[in-house]
């Protein structure tokens, strides 16, 4: 089974205008583990003292999973981890040409270094340890194989997959992973971003092709774009790859709305997987077979999620909609009746732009 590794306490709240206080970051840690994550990243301990005292207090809650936090692959950063008390660290180094020569002058030997010192220290100190690859979209292969090869050779644990800039396409993903999984190295986490809107598949692909786990974030938050979305990597891989995974509706409903109200993003109605509006449906065509049968136009129940299934009347709805509704009503509507006043419905919703109600439908059939 692949493992989720939820970064919404770290990658999610570094989205631009996003700050969690103590008590929300405590709150979606806890909603997070019962909503069914199995490890989390908490926090950038060198930030200061605050976000120290938050990662204890997240520490002290004694969820049964494993707590990573972040660190550059530098002895300070990893002082101020092993300070909190944290078991595991993911330790960043950038592996393209690019950020090698924003941030070591192109010394790859530097690098090799400074990994080597730190991951050391983290390994004698008893820490699971994951070299976080930034930009490992943009490097070469090779290189990033010698990366896999140095890091197993220190003992560390995980590598991570960064599609930093989120440039790649499932296909290339697809690709990569299997060429570097295919040395059996080191265990691949896909760290992935939604600037092409593809983080979520490219997330999914990557296990496909090898990787044992995907960082994720609740709603996708994250900086740009965002990142791979928790809600839809979970449901994912529970009905698409058939994991055995107990989800929760309003433990994932609570853990929606808790993050949505705490990084002040409202939920687009047609969100995949969470979205208010994904189980409602107003083609007549489509509400006809959704009377008929549940599963003839949905992939996945409303209850699943904690949401609720509606047929609005619109302007594409047709004599079933109207039908449906008016059988709510009591009313046990005639065919030709409801063929007469379609047309009116139909120009009303139009010309207001807002849904008909159930009452307003029971007045146009008796009345017009």
């Amino acid at each position: 089974m692949a493992l989720i590794n939820d970064t919404t306490l770290r990658d999610g709240e570094q989205a631009p205008y996003v700050a969690f206080n103590t008590k929300e970051k405590l709150l979606i840690a806890r909603l997070l583990y019962e909503a069914g994550v199995d490890e989390l990243e908490v926090g950038i301990p060198i930030m200061g003292d605050k976000e120290r005292d938050d990662l204890k207090e997240i520490l002290a809650l004694n969820l049964p999973i494993q707590i990573m936090s972040w660190n550059r692959a530098t002895k300070k950063d990893l002082e101020a981890s092993l300070e909190c008390g944290v078991k595991a660290v993911d330790l960043s180094i950038p592996v393209s040409d690019e950020l090698i020569n924003v941030k070591f002058g192109g010394q790859k030997e530097k690098l090799f270094r400074n990994l080597e010192e730190v991951v050391k220290i983290a390994k004698d100190e008893g820490l699971f340890v994951c070299i976080g690859g930034e930009d490992s979209s943009r490097a070469d292969l090779g290189f990033l194989k010698e990366v896999l090869e140095f890091g197993k050779s220190l003992g560390a644990d995980r590598f991570r997959y960064c599609d930093t800039v989120g440039i790649l396409t499932p296909h290339k993903t697809y690709e990569n992973i299997s060429y570097l999984t295919s040395f059996d190295l080191l265990d691949i986490e896909m760290h992935m971003h939604n600037d092409f809107g593809m983080a979520t598949a490219n997330s999914i692909i990557g296990i496909e092709a090898g990787a044992k786990s995907a960082n994720t974030t609740v709603i996708g938050l994250g900086e740009r774009a965002g990142n791979a979305s928790f809600e839809q990597v979970l449901m994912s891989l529970s009905q698409q790859f058939g994991e055995k995974r107990e989800i929760k509706p309003s433990i994932l409903k609570e853990l929606v709305s808790t993050v949505s109200l705490a990084a002040n993003k409202p939920i687009d109605t047609n969100q995949p997987i969470i979205g208010e509006h994904i189980f409602s449906h107003e083609s007549g065509i489509h509400v006809d077979g959704m009377i008929k049968s549940k599963n003839a136009y949905e992939a996945f129940t409303p209850e699943s999620v904690g949401l609720a299934r509606h047929y609005p009347i619109g302007k594409h709805s047709g004599s079933a909609t109207l039908d449906y509704h008016l059988r709510l009503s009591g009313i046990t509507a005639d065919k030709d009746r409801l063929q007469e006043i379609l047309p009116l419905v139909r120009q009303i919703v139009t010309g207001r732009k807002k849904v008909m109600n159930t009452n307003e439908l029971k007045e146009l059939y008796l009345c017009s």
